[in-house]
């Protein structure tokens, strides 16, 4: 992260800081309130994805929820792929959408696949971390 009364230390200038962004990017709110109600813990494992697919979907009602528990879904994905996937690592395309870019080269929209599972269920987190993690 860069703090101004720090300076730019062990940083190059122009480039984010990798682990700051990626412990923003981990907070997901809107999800890990969500799941705390429905008594899931979100330990940033493949396991917690499982139970994320679980939940009754009670914010398909809700336009706004809807968005923001998506776009939640999504970097939580993201953070567990990162955090347990060999090589996986997060990145800031031009446009300012976080993706994740596996050790292949392959770069995943995990945003785009939060939402699809905020909206409908499909494709599982779950599946969609046992494709990303199998390549």
């Amino acid at each position: 992260m860069n703090i101004p009364f720090l300076g730019h230390r062990h940083r190059k200038a122009g480039l984010p800081d990798p682990e700051g962004i990626a412990e923003l990017l981990a907070e997901c709110d809107m999800l890990r309130s969500q799941a705390s109600r429905a008594g899931v813990r979100l330990d940033d494992s493949p396991a917690s994805l499982e139970a994320l697919d679980q939940l009754v979907p009670g914010w398909r009602d809700d336009e706004e929820t809807l968005t923001w528990l998506g776009n939640d879904a999504g970097l939580y994905l993201g953070t567990v792929i990162v955090r347990t996937v060999p090589g996986a690592a997060w990145e800031i395309r031009s446009d300012g959408q976080p993706v994740v870019r596996l050790a292949s080269g392959r770069e995943f929209d995990v945003v785009d696949a939060g939402h699809a599972w905020a909206a409908s269920g499909v494709p599982e987190l779950s599946q969609l971390y046992a494709e990303v993690s199998e390549t």
